[in-house]
């Protein structure tokens, strides 16, 4: 509801169309559980990573990393984000498949998954990978015996700052004292330092799928600092656990088709607030074989494509 309802729409769509949608930053979730046994609180993380964020913003940082990096450097780094994250998907889809005892169900949806996205991919028709593949990864597990069952029942999540911070509701925290702060920032130096790659791949991939004369559409890299801020901010005062970046599912898949940000923004906003209201459309986005087949074709395999892609053409 705060990413799609609010964030996307008022500023992705209609203030900024060149800020990219403020997304999850998945390299820090397995970061989580450390930084509670370090004794950090989530409020007092979610402030400090928008504080931080906000005067890298201000001080144009992620702009002057754009400026400094040579195309060798982007094309490294396209490959190692998209050759780390596609090893680190398939391991948690194996182990995932080991644990449920469906072992061969990781095997052949990955193998089917890869000639299908070659196929498009020889076709120019990779924008149809996401959908397609999540549907028949999805499709061959359920067939093959893995259990599925929706469980989010339909409503909305509690909007009510004091009820997630209080003592004996929510996340039965409380709100954060000094010490707080001074436990989570390390963490949050880390957060807004792994920032800055992030970035930089995703406006890189637009760079290369984008008509060269289209300069106006790419994203600014300062401005969806800003609103990745403010919205881990918003998002951790409202009770929220997420780390905020830019959405590279969103991003990827965007400059594949070569659109702009505003239209596709509006969908993906009002799609978000759908799936809020009616809950079940989460289980399935969250179900294991449908999640990292999505993120494999998605994010992964194009970041690691367009990579070799840039570092052959380069001398």
């Amino acid at each position: 509801m705060i990413a799609g309802g609010i964030f996307v729409i008022l500023f992705s769509a209609i203030l900024n169309p060149k800020a990219n949608l403020a997304g999850t930053h998945g390299p820090m979730i397995p970061l989580i559980p450390i930084i509670a046994l370090a004794g950090g609180h989530p409020l007092a993380l979610g402030i400090l990573i928008g504080v931080f964020g906000l005067i890298l913003s201000i001080t144009k940082g992620g702009s002057k990393l754009m400026s400094l990096t040579g195309v060798g450097v982007r094309g490294g780094l396209l490959i190692y984000l998209g050759a780390v994250g596609l090893i680190s998907q398939i391991s948690k889809f194996e182990s995932w498949a080991a644990a449920e005892n469906v072992s061969t169900v990781s095997f052949v949806v990955i193998g089917v998954t890869l000639i299908i996205y070659a196929v498009l991919a020889r076709l120019k028709k990779r924008w149809l990978a996401i959908p397609l593949c999540s549907a028949i990864a999805g499709g061959i597990a359920y067939v093959m015996g893995v259990n599925f069952e929706f469980t989010t029942a339909p409503g909305l999540p509690h909007m009510n700052p004091f009820w997630w911070w209080g003592e004996n509701t929510g996340w039965q925290l409380g709100w954060p004292d000094f010490g707080h702060y001074i436990a989570v920032i390390p963490f949050a130096i880390l957060a807004v330092a792994m920032w800055s790659p992030d970035f930089l791949g995703h406006r890189v991939f637009q760079e290369l799928n984008y008509p060269k004369k289209a300069k106006d559409v790419l994203m600014d890299v300062d401005d969806t600092m800003a609103v990745s801020s403010i919205r881990q901010v918003v998002g951790a005062f409202l009770g929220g656990g997420n780390i905020a970046s830019s959405w590279g599912t969103y991003m990827i898949p965007a400059a594949i088709a070569k659109r702009p940000i505003p239209g596709g923004a509006i969908l993906t906003a009002l799609l978000c607030v759908l799936a809020a209201v009616f809950g079940y459309p989460m289980d399935l986005a969250m179900w294991e074989p449908v999640l990292r087949i999505a993120l494999i074709v998605g994010v992964f395999l194009p970041l690691l494509e367009a990579g070799m892609q840039m570092v052959k053409k380069r001398k």
